[in-house]
């Protein structure tokens, strides 16, 4: 018998699994084993699909893990994972059947300490400055008195209340609050919103655009203030076009925001204090210059009233100024009768000696020779003036005329002048046949609206003693009714039915019928 049954070969009594039982059984092994973990390394490579979740792989100097954030986990961290930070990563570790490997499904990740932080921290400084964010010639210059400061920080913390506070001290101006968290995974995107709310503002409208930005929070630890190191909130405050005050933590403290800001202020109070200048150092200035100013005036008016005095008393007297006019005066006054009676005689015998010269025996000889010139050149003239008409006339004769040119301008004009007469006789062609269209179509239009055309239909025009006949009353009062139809009239009443032509003139308001 115990050679009929063979015996069975060595493990071929073990059960049989499928890969999906096996692959179950590994999970459950694992998962039981490594419910919750906490493990500690650096961040490889770092994947973030549009599904909203991480995929990242965490390493050490000998191995590697896989791991995985969920979407709603991955919006809840206050650190997102970079490449290269060192972290501590609080999970489980499950298996992924699909491809036959184990990871870290992770709940929470945080950077292993200061040290990581400030790695981190130092590595997004280094990429900002290099993208020219920290440049000083970028940052805009604070308005000396802005009209409204917009608030970025907590509406609830000692911060607003110290910022108010000092801004009522020094100079009293309108201020916006845009409420955002200060600490948490919350506090990077809202203060990133408030700093792009503020800018898309319109100046001068309902709610008016600020003049001057403050973001400000409190004193804290790094993992407290680390909401202004990341890097959106950076770069809103870089992209702001209204000027910025940082105000972030203790005069110790710095963060990005600092960098990137057009100013930064050791506390919030001190932001308030940049913000706005004192109101009555600005008074007192102002009294102090008008006192320079008046004080000023009064020593210029002072000074050019000496220099007057001085130059009035360097001045001579007036009569002295006159005295020698005066004098000079007084000795032509006495010579001017001397001086005109030799001027007369002086005149008198030059006018003698003139007139004697003027006697008629010279004027007939000067009239004598004048005429034996005049003979003279007029003998002269008559060859003269043959002589030029001889020497034109042949030099006439020795130009060739043609009239060739003339000839063909003449053809040319001719034919342009019929061109432009046959154009002529088309328009008016053409306009007369258009103004007689319309003629005919006016007298239709004429005839279809005339009261003919109606009489034409069976109506009828009724006339009496006043004229149109419009009312039965009226009828009645008359001795005699007319009737005009579209062949002619007919009286009645007043005797004998007559019939007449149609009338050519209408009728100045009918009564058709």
């Amino acid at each position: 018998m115990s050679d009929l049954i063979d015996d069975a070969p060595d493990g071929l009594n073990a059960p049989e699994f499928s890969v999906s039982e096996i692959s179950g059984a590994i999970k459950r092994v694992i998962e039981g084993e490594f419910g919750h973990v906490r493990i500690r390394g650096e961040v490889g490579r770092v994947s973030r699909p549009r599904s909203g979740h991480i995929y990242l792989d965490l390493k050490d100097d000998r191995s590697v893990i896989s791991g995985v954030v969920w979407k709603g986990v991955a919006a809840r961290l206050t650190t997102l994972p970079e490449e290269g930070m060192e972290v501590v990563a609080t999970g489980r570790v499950t298996t992924f059947a699909g491809q036959s490997k184990y990871q870290m499904v992770i709940e929470d990740i945080k950077p292993a300490g200061v040290g990581a932080l400030m790695a981190m921290l130092e590595k997004r400084k280094a990429l900002l400055e290099a993208e020219g964010l920290f440049a000083a010639d970028r940052k805009k210059k604070l308005p000396y008195l802005p009209e409204i400061i917009g608030v970025v920080t907590s509406p609830s913390g000692a911060v607003i209340r110290d910022i108010l506070h000092r801004l009522r001290d020094r100079f009293p101006r309108k201020v916006l609050i845009w409420p955002v968290a200060v600490q948490g995974a919350s506090c990077a995107p809202e203060v990133a919103r408030a700093i792009h709310g503020f800018n898309a503002m319109t100046p001068g409208g309902a709610l008016p655009r600020p003049d001057l930005l403050i973001v400000a929070r409190g004193g804290g630890s790094i993992e407290d203030l680390w909401g202004f190191n990341e890097e959106i909130v950076a770069r809103a405050a870089a992209a702001s076009d209204i000027p910025l005050i940082s105000a972030v933590g203790h005069e110790t403290d710095t963060t990005l925001i600092d960098h990137v800001a057009d100013r930064r202020a050791p506390t919030p109070t001190a932001a308030a204090e940049m913000a706005v200048p004192v109101r009555l150092e600005l008074l007192a200035w102002l009294e102090g210059q008008g006192g320079r100013l008046a004080q000023a005036l009064t020593g210029g008016l002072s000074q050019r009233s000496q220099r007057l005095r001085d130059l009035a008393r360097a001045l001579p007297r007036a009569e002295t100024l006159v005295e020698g006019p005066r004098q000079r005066l007084d000795t032509w006054g006495d010579r001017l009768p001397v001086a005109l009676e030799r001027g007369v005689a002086r005149r008198r015998v030059m006018l003698s000696d003139r007139s004697g010269a003027l006697q008629p025996s010279s004027l007939r000889r000067m009239l004598a020779n004048d005429r034996q010139r005049l003979d003279h050149l007029s003998a002269r003239l008559a060859p003269a003036l043959d002589r030029a008409v001889t020497r034109k006339a042949e030099r006439l004769a020795g130009l060739r005329l043609s009239t060739r040119a003339v000839e063909k301008d003449i053809d040319v004009q001719k034919e342009r002048l019929e061109r432009v007469f046959s154009r002529f006789a088309e328009t008016g062609s053409r306009q007369i046949s258009d103004l007689r269209k319309r003629l005919e179509a006016t007298d239709r239009l004429r005839e279809t609206l005339g009261y003919r055309a109606t009489l034409a239909r069976g109506y009828a025009v009724v006339r009496g003693d006043a004229g149109v006949v419009t009312t039965k009353a009226a009828a009645e009062e008359t001795t005699g009714l007319e009737i005009e139809f579209a062949d002619g009239r007919l009286k009645l009443g007043a005797g004998k039915a007559a019939r007449s032509k149609p009338a050519r003139k209408p009728p100045e308001q009918g009564s058709l019928f």
